[in-house]
């Protein structure tokens, strides 16, 4: 592929894959609203996004097997743990943005974990397996991710336990 095409289609996933997260908040706040037409609305047009994303994905080549894609992004989560969130922590600090030193802490402190469940995923991929997991639970307000049973009150933020969502 020639180099101005493959930018333009690594700049055209990165705008898909926003507009796709953005959607499905928009629909998120629209169904909290009473409006469930619009969220419906915006839940089909950031599914097309997503595969309008996923067709460039292809094209650049970045699905490959899930072997590799663990190793991708395990490679990922280490960067936003090692590099990324403390930096953009440090710097909100250092500008006194509290909103935004807590939610990049809560980030790094969910990228931690994260880290964790891929690298445990993928020693069991490297030998043709699939991994073995418990019901995993999402915080709902800061990101935190816990295998197995709900915590009475969220590690990272301290919500309810009824603010996870269960995968």
């Amino acid at each position: 592929m020639r180099k101005i095409s493959e930018e333009n289609l690594k700049d055209a996933l990165s705008g898909e894959s926003q507009a796709h997260i953005k959607y499905m908040i928009y629909a998120e706040k629209a169904e909290e609203e009473g409006l469930k037409n619009v969220s419906r609305l915006f839940k089909a047009v950031a599914y097309s996004e997503f595969i309008h994303a996923k067709n460039h994905s292809k094209i650049l080549g970045i699905i490959k097997s899930t072997r590799e894609n663990l190793e991708n992004a395990i490679n990922g989560e280490k960067f936003e743990v090692e590099e990324m969130y403390p930096a953009y922590n440090l710097v909100a600090k250092s500008q006194n943005e509290n909103g935004v030193a807590l939610a990049t802490n809560w980030a790094l402190e969910s990228e931690k974990i994260h880290l964790s469940l891929y690298e445990k995923a993928k020693s069991k991929v490297n030998f043709g397996e699939d991994i073995e997991l418990e019901a995993i639970h999402v915080c709902i307000i800061c990101g935190y991710t816990v295998e197995g049973e709900k915590p009475e009150k969220c590690p990272i933020c301290g919500a309810s336990r009824d603010k996870f969502k269960t995968f």
